[in-house]
């Protein structure tokens, strides 16, 4: 593909041939590599359904996340590669399965095959909504050559501050990009769409971590939202961090989140008036979602 010969879909723009088989930022080759692809119940509810969402696990990462859960995935690169026509047969199986839909996690590496495999996979009766499931750093480009082929966008907004964002991601200018991006994306999707059982079928649910010790960056988060998006923004505000893979490099984020500090987030968005998302529950030993509308 011409658009791998000099590839930019991503905002670090590393220029490299990937046919030729250089390798930028993510790791990502010339054909799609995937980690899993399987029935996902740990989604938000109006995702994950009663039968689950079908999730790909794309291998690979433009970020540089020190707490990241899927570190092994998104920064060792584990996973095995596919062809295009072997990415759209997972599609059909996801959807033989019983998905609610098709979830693609981490994905702008392989955008281009992706919509090839979208292609053949319709044709052979896909038609599934489809969810990207993103960090929001995303480039507006490749965004746009999404359009009319993704239903949902899910991407989170990490940082709005450029010295958390290069200490924890090494993504200086994330915020920046993501703001962007996410009004793209909803400027493709437009106000979410519910089936008669409150399973999404379109529209954009923007994701924000809460971070321990930094909890005007969620502040901050949620003002933009509603500024910039509107208060009737799906929002899912999420509880689960915990420290994993490098976080000892960050003392202040090496720990869990305090029931506190949630609670202080919690009533943040609440006086925003915020209307619709999610809550995740804190509990002592996993976030469970909680609906807000």
């Amino acid at each position: 593909m011409e658009v791998l010969e000099e590839c930019k879909l991503c905002p670090r723009e590393c220029k490299v041939n990937r046919v030729a088989g250089k390798i930028g930022r993510c790791r990502a080759g010339a054909k799609p590599k995937i980690a899993l692809a399987a029935l996902h119940y740990y989604e938000e509810p109006c995702i994950s359904g009663t039968r689950g969402s079908g999730t790909v696990f794309f291998s690979g990462c433009n970020l540089s996340c020190k707490f990241c859960q899927n570190y092994k995935i998104s920064q060792e690169f584990s996973g095995n590669e596919i062809s295009v026509e072997e990415l759209a047969k997972e599609f059909i199986r996801l959807q033989d399965e019983g998905a609610h839909n098709i979830n693609l996690v981490t994905a702008f590496a392989y955008v281009p095959m992706i919509i090839d495999a979208l292609d053949i996979a319709k044709k052979q009766g896909l038609k599934l909504p489809i969810v990207y499931n993103t960090s929001g750093y995303e480039s507006i480009e490749t965004l746009k050559m999404l359009e009319g082929y993704v239903d949902i966008y899910l991407p989170d907004l990490k940082y709005t501050y450029s010295e958390l964002a290069k200490d924890l991601s090494n993504s200086e200018n994330y915020f920046i990009v993501a703001a962007e991006a996410i009004k793209e994306m909803k400027r493709q999707v437009g106000k979410p769409i519910f089936d008669e059982n409150g399973i999404l079928k379109s529209g954009l649910i923007v994701r924000h971590l809460v971070l321990p010790n930094h909890l005007q960056n969620s502040k901050k988060a949620l003002k933009w939202i509603k500024e910039n998006l509107g208060k009737d923004t799906y929002v899912s505000v999420m509880a689960q961090y915990f420290p994993t893979f490098k976080v000892n490099e960050t003392l202040d984020i090496n720990r869990k989140l305090t029931k506190e500090e949630y609670l202080e987030i919690e009533n943040y968005f609440y006086s925003m008036s915020l209307k619709n998302g999610y809550m995740q529950e804190l509990e002592e030993d996993e976030a469970k979602y909680v609906p807000n509308f």
